[in-house]
């Protein structure tokens, strides 16, 4: 049996649980043994081997790794003796280097035998690290000891480096004696090769003890600088380490691209291009733009944008210029979205100079006004940055297409190439254009390739058939196609009216006629030459770009859009499901699409799904064909123009299906792309709303203000029953304290207990969130609490009063969205390793409150988690992302961040990696820069370096451009080097403007200018505004002078930038979000129920839990935690409700009334309510839904329902729910893995389904068998599940669901355990087996194709495949090849002996 046979089945019987089964041990690092290559000529050794590796093999050689671990240490070290000793045989026996070469000298016709190849092997089998052995340094006793080593490693024929001489050094003289400037030359190399620790020999006779004290204390003993002996081997010891092993050596590929390590990312975080720059322009980073491109793709981007501007004609001129000119920012400057906005605002704006009316009322006035007129907004600059690479992608496609038709040229012209090529504004066209090409040239683009014996760049029409149609065009049937009329590309021009029309005339003889002189060998009859030049007529039409061009222009103009239901989706799509808001549309034209882009999303992927059809039409189907059929037909009248125009109509019929279906395809996704950039946008407005709030502002003090916050959580439990997490945080987002309380309704002791901690704390305001509709009732706990102690917040100033006053705490809802993700994800874990995940959720609430941006920033990537719209779902999730981050990136460049706090808080250096110019990569460049340079800025500048103060360059001077004034530093006034203008949004490149403003807001002239800035510096101007506290005189500054000047003197437009100076002057950085939101009713009702409008409203049939029976009503609790209320006339007329409800029953009510704010409800169980089925409104136009259609499948559902009593079905059972599968896998999606469904089966009444939740989109469904039924909708006596059989539906759920869950959950704790699918699962099996070549080893992955199911994948040797047994899991155990295992132990066990087994059944059967 192999090493790696025996490493897989490690361990027989593992006793207990202290003894460990991993075949590697991670932690400790430890490499596996390798067994040597042994060539040994003694067969008695290998023999013995043999004979003890079968012997373990007859015993079943399953070891525990302890027992493992001494065996080997005993097998090293036996073959480590008997390496030594064939070692000293070989010595003995072989000549060495110096026998060899005078034995080559004496017989010259001698060849020495190349050396054998293991020794070179056995090197490179141990790798670099042998090569770099570090050199052995003596010790301090040795320092000054002249004594020489004893051992040299060194091989033959290498110098040894010492100044001895050897006693055979002169046994082979020199044919020619050395002469005097050769010994010289030869004794100063030896002088420089002396090795440099050879010791000094110090003579230390005659001196007594006091003079070699004195020596010591003079001159040292050497201990001294044992210090720097230590740092030189550890400088050494890394310098090896970072030569001999890299990045790649130690991290899989995947983990390196997840922590942007890889090469690309070096690359990105190195080049001084703003890092979102260089990742969006990638895919074109070789494509070269002349100026006439760049003005094209202005005028392209400005024609695309401008309808949906509204502006007035006379400023489309101003707007084309403002879109060239962003341009010229993004791609010749370099600069971000931020910045552009930030400091060229004067180019997105359109200033018009007018004289001012009131001049003549009042002589001060200002004689001219300025009316600016915004042209670009922020989103329009994000916009012009996605069209850009939209065009590069365009025009990309085009130099390919020209390069292609220019090689064409030199055989032959193509008109319409020629003109339509230029003309072409979309990626479409140009596709027509490729497919033109492609078929009209097949012939000429094969002679190409194969002359230029390279691949094209082609886009093959898929299913092209242009063999068949160059037959066509080389025979005779061809002359029929001319003779059918005007070409494709004229009856294009006839009908777009491009140029005056061309009629067909009609040849003189019949078709048949004329067919009949055209046979040959291709074609040998007539009804074959029509059936031909139809075909290829057609075709022509269907590749004509201008044809296409003409049928995009009407579909996009006249199209109409419906749906078809499937088979499939005639069941599936019931009125819960969110795709029967399209079931039945039709008639949706492209307009009203484009006011709900959400529509045509969920219509695209209920396609994608089979449930229903998307059919794209005409409206004016009908004239269009005739108008098609009118410009083709000539005008003749006669039986023979009549025969000719039945031809040519059979062409076009031909020809107009296969036009329909790829322009369709075109059109929709098209319209599915342009819909997807509205709800995009509409995403990022939302996103942009949450993330534009400033910390919740306590009362009297200045909006941005930090608060103190105290936050409250019940989770999912009862505020009454179970604990109520809080934690107590400063200003400064430190915790204060943290704890539970329990019954804060009841419990006095308890309730004074927080109020003490409201006094000592004294926070400024009280949070509250949490999972259930409970949390409403702790929300009015706390609120009474409040009210009944006199809790108040701190003292403010009331402006009205001029009073200090205090006002109650206030008890506000917080949005946990955020608290949510946060508390069980491995950065809460890692910031706050000891406390439970209910009170981290509180931690995120409170920091929340405190800056809602910084918490969504710490997402990252998970932010796509959040339900920012209602059909986000429907969105590619990379774009998505990309859009919430632009948000994201103009909130952090408005709000600045504060670099050197950054540097202190984690949380705020999530920032950093949406300012301008900097990205993930480049955000930890400039950490580990900062760092480098002491972990604290003090200016802007020296971030680009400062070799006076001895800083390194952190960013290069095109980022830092971006970033500047986005990192802010704040201003210390005792620090004469600390500028005030780095505190301030104002660039770097403006501060002489802004000195200037400063200095003419103080009334100084340049003299005295002059002399304070020679005296304190650039920034003393600024300083002196500041420290004098006039920072108001600033207003009385006419700053339109000024702007004028920079105008006209010096080509500047910097109007904004004045009055960003102006702003920022008199409040540096000033908070410019927002206040803080707080939660609307259906807000707090949505984000403790799960409900929604449209989820939960008056009308619907709900099912309810009774909790309690009166005489008179009952209270109920529905499945989203909210209590309602039944009175007893809305149950029956006829019975008392005592005898219809009982405590525990759930039962089916329709909901009457609805208090979102109150969390209460009213329901009714009367047979007329229960009868009107609940139908949801859709907000249709006219003639936009198929009623007749809805009714018909309606009956049809109803015939099928009666047979199989589906939709009668209820079960007197909390976990019952009338959904279908698809319905009960949407419901338990969002919930924990193991939660429960019973549902009505499709098999009928004596059938029910039981739907748990395997894993995360794993449901399995299991048919539960009713016997012994009392009646046909009572639940059976008996259920039975396979061979397993249960009494009642509460035994079936613990005692087989619940089983098998908990099951799932060991074998998924497991350590063998591995997360992803099956594939990488293999993929991790093979890359550890790269790195560990002589181990064995097996993990356990899930089965998402059969819930229930694992697949345990084992690798036995690094050259074997990776083999995959299935492992089952059933109620209290797991089954492996049809044997039971009662835990995961057990399991490995087992699977080790099975492998052994069939490895011995397959090793007797070879024998």
């Amino acid at each position: 049996m192999s090493n790696s046979m025996r490493d897989l089945i490690d361990g027989e019987a593992e006793l207990d649980d202290e003894e460990d089964d991993e075949s590697f041990d991670e932690e400790a690092g430890d490499r596996p043994r390798r067994r040597p290559n042994i060539d040994d000529s003694s067969e008695e050794e290998e023999d013995d081997e043999d004979e003890e590796e079968a012997r373990k093999i007859r015993e079943g050689f399953i070891v525990d790794e302890d027992e493992e671990d001494e065996a080997e240490d005993s097998d090293a070290r036996e073959r480590r003796r008997r390496k030594k000793r064939r070692r000293e045989r070989e010595e003995e026996e072989q000549l060495d280097e110096e026998d060899l070469d005078l034995i080559g000298e004496a017989i010259p016709e001698w060849e020495r035998k190349p050396q054998p190849q293991q020794t070179k092997f056995k090197r490179l089998k141990r790798g670099h690290r042998d090569d770099h052995r570090p050199t052995e340094r003596r010790g301090l006793a040795e320092i000054f000891s002249d004594e020489d080593e004893e051992h040299d490693d060194r091989g033959y024929g290498r110098p040894s480096g010492r100044a001895q001489a050897d006693e055979f050094d002169d046994f082979i003289e020199d044919d020619y004696p050395e002469d005097d400037e050769e010994r010289r030359h030869r004794e100063e190399d030896e002088e420089v090769a002396r090795p440099k620790d050879r010791g000094l020999n110090i003579d230390t006779t005659g001196l007594d003890k006091d003079a070699l004290e004195d020596m010591d204390a003079i001159f040292g003993n050497g201990e001294d600088y044992e210090w720097a002996l230590q740092l030189e081997d550890e400088q050494e010891h890394a310098e090896r380490t970072k030569e001999d092993i890299e990045l790649q050596d130690v991290f899989e590929p995947s983990q390196l691209k997840e922590k942007l390590l890889t090469d690309e990312d070096n690359r990105i975080r190195f080049n001084d291009e703003p890092e979102r720059f260089q990742l969006d322009r990638k895919a074109f980073k070789n494509l070269q733009m002349t100026s006439d491109q760049f003005k094209e793709e202005a005028r392209w981007i400005s024609n695309l944008m401008l309808p949906s501007k509204n502006l007035s004609s006379e400023l489309h001129g101003p707007f084309n210029k403002a879109v060239g000119k962003v341009l010229e920012f993004f791609v010749i400057d370099g600069v971000e979205v931020p910045y552009v906005f930030q400091h060229r605002r004067d180019y997105l704006i359109h200033a018009k100079k007018m004289r001012n009316p009131n001049r003549r009322d009042d002589p001060d006035a200002p004689e001219y006004t300025v009316d600016a007129e915004k042209l670009l907004t922020q989103d329009d600059l994000w916009k012009v940055l996605d069209l850009d690479i939209r065009f590069r992608s365009f025009l990309e496609k085009r130099n390919a297409l020209e390069q292609t038709y220019d090689k064409l040229k030199e055989k032959t012209r193509d008109d319409i190439l020629e003109e339509m090529i230029r003309q072409a504004q979309s990626i479409e066209e140009l596709q027509d254009l490729q497919d033109y090409l492609n078929f009209q040239y097949s012939a000429e683009l094969k002679d190409l390739a194969a002359n230029d014996n390279s691949a094209q760049r082609e886009i093959k029409r898929a299913g092209g058939r242009t063999a068949q149609f160059e037959r066509i065009r080389r025979s005779n049937a061809y002359k029929f196609v001319q003779a059918l009329g005007i070409s494709p590309d004229r009856l294009a021009k006839n009908i777009l009216r491009e140029s005056s029309k061309v009629t067909s005339e009609d040849d003189s003889r019949l078709p048949d006629d004329l067919a009949d002189t055209l046979v040959d060998a291709d074609f040998p009859t007539g009804e074959l030459v029509i059936n031909a030049a139809r075909q290829m007529l057609a075709e022509e039409m269907f590749a004509s770009p201008r044809m296409r061009k003409h049928f995009r222009k009407n579909f996009y103009g006249m199209g109409i859009v419906s749906c078809r239901r499937t088979d499939k989706g005639l069941r599936k799509i019931d009125e819960a499901n969110p795709y029967y808001e399209v079931k039945y549309l039709k008639n949706m034209s492209m307009a009203d699409l484009a006011v709900r882009p959400e529509l045509f999303l969920k219509m695209m992927k209920a396609e994608e799904e089979g449930l229903i059809e998307i059919k794209v039409s005409l409206e004016n189907d009908r004239e269009f064909r005739q108008q098609l059929f009118s410009d083709f037909a000539s005008e003749n009248f006669s039986e023979l123009a009549d025969k000719w125009n039945a031809e040519r109509q059979k062409v076009i019929d031909l020809a107009f299906d296969k036009l329909v279906k790829v322009i369709v395809k075109g059109v929709k996704d098209s319209l599915r792309t342009a819909c997807q950039d509205e709800l995009l946008k509409t995403c990022r407005e939302l996103y942009f709303k949450r993330l534009d709030q400033a910390p919740y502002k306590p009362k009297g003090m200045v909006i941005g203000t930090t608060p103190r916050v105290l936050t409250l959580s019940n989770g999912m439990g009862d505020p009454n029953r179970e604990p109520v997490s809080w934690v107590s945080m400063d200003e400064d987002g430190r915790i204060l304290e943290h704890g539970t309380f329990t019954n804060l309704a009841r419990d006095e002791s308890q309730r004074e207990a927080l109020a003490e901690l409201v006094r000592r704390r004294q926070p400024d305001v009280i949070g509250i969130s949490g999972f259930s509709a409970d949390t409403h009732r702790l929300i009015k706990d706390v609120e009474g609490l409040v009210s009944e102690k006199g809790l108040v917040g701190p003292e403010y100033d009331d402006p009205e009063t001029n009073e200090y006053r205090s006002d109650l705490l206030e008890v506000i809802v917080i949005n946990d969205e955020v608290a949510r993700l946060y508390k069980d994800s491995p950065r809460a874990v890692a910031d706050h390793p000891s406390l439970n995940p209910m009170t981290r959720y509180c931690i995120a609430l409170a920091r929340y409150m405190q800056n809602p941006m910084k918490e969504y920033a710490a997402l990252g990537k998970d932010v796509t988690s959040l339900q920012i719209h209602p059909y986000q779902q429907y969105l590619p999730q990379a774009k998505l992302l990309k859009h919430l981050e632009t948000a994201m990136v103009d909130m952090v460049n408005l709000v600045g961040v504060d670099i050197n706090v950054a540097m202190q808080d984690a949380n705020t250096a999530h920032l950093l990696p949406y300012v301008a110019g900097l990205g993930p990569r480049k955000a930890q460049l400039l950490i580990k820069g900062i760092n480098k340079n002491g972990g604290v800025v003090t200016s802007r500048d020296e971030l680009v370096g400062d070799p006076e103060r001895h800083k390194l360059p952190v960013l290069g001077p095109r980022v830092w451009n971006n970033c500047a004034s986005f990192l802010f530093i704040e201003y210390e006034p005792t620090n004469p080097e600390s500028d005030p203008l780095d505190n301030t949004r104002i660039h770097p490149e403006d501060y002489d403007l802004a000195r200037k403003v400063a200095a003419d807001a103080l009334g100084l002239d340049e003299e005295d200018v002059k002399a304070e800035t020679d005296e304190n510096g650039a920034g003393a101007i600024v300083r002196k505004l500041f420290k004098d506290d006039e920072q108001d005189k600033v207003n009385e500054l006419i700053l339109e002078e000024y702007a004028e000047q920079l105008e006209r003197e010096y080509q500047q437009r910097k109007r904004a930038t004045l009055e960003t100076i102006r702003a920022e002057l008199q409040v540096p950085y000033e908070e410019l979000r927002k206040k803080f939101e707080s939660l609307t009713v259906d807000q707090v009702f949505t984000m403790l129920t799960g409900e929604n409008r449209d989820s939960l409203c008056e009308g619907m049939i709900v099912a309810a839990n009774v909790r309690v029976v009166k005489d008179d009503f009952a209270i109920v609790k529905l499945d989203c935690g909210i209590e309602g209320r039944i009175e007893s006339h809305d149950v029956s007329y006829r019975h008392s409700i005592k005898d219809v409800l009982h405590v525990g029953q759930v039962v089916q009510a329709k909901l009457i009334d609805l208090n979102r704010k109150e969390f209460v409800s009213k329901l009714s169980m009367r047979d007329e309510e229960m009868r009107r089925p609940f139908r949801r409104h859709f907000d249709h136009g006219r003639d936009q839904w198929d009623y007749r259609k809805e009714d018909e499948d309606r009956e049809e559902l109803r015939e099928k329902d009666k047979s199989t009593g589906r939709a009668q079905r209820v079960v007197n059972h909390p976990l019952f729910k009338p959904f279908n599968s698809t319905q009960a896998e949407e419901y338990l999606g969002s919930q924990p893995s193991g939660e429960v469904v019973i549902r009505p089966s499709s098999k009928g009444n004596d059938h029910l389904a039981v739907t748990w939740k395997v894993a995360d989109g794993v449901f399995q469904h299991v048919d539960v068998l009713e016997l012994q039924k009392e009646n046909e909708f009572a639940v059976g006596r008996v259920l039975r599940v396979g061979k397993y059989t249960y009494q009642d539906l509460d035994e079936l759920i613990v005692d087989h669901v619940k089983a098998m869950a908990k099951k799932v959950d060991e074998l998924m704790q497991c350590d063998k355990f591995q997360k992803g699918s099956r594939n990488e699962t293999e993929k991790w099996l093979t890359t550890y087996m790269d790195a560990n070549p002589n181990r064995s080893t097996y993990a356990f992955c899930i089965d998402t194709k059969h819930p229930g199911y694992f697949f345990l994948c084992f690798k036995a040797s690094r050259n074997s495949r990776v083999n995959a047994w299935p492992v089952r899991v059933i109620p209290h155990a797991f089954e492996l090849m049809k044997s039971q295992y009662p835990d995961v132990r057990a399991l490995c066990n087992g699977f080790k002996l099975r492998y052994q087994s069939e490895m011995l059944k397959q090793q007797s059967g070879g024998r």
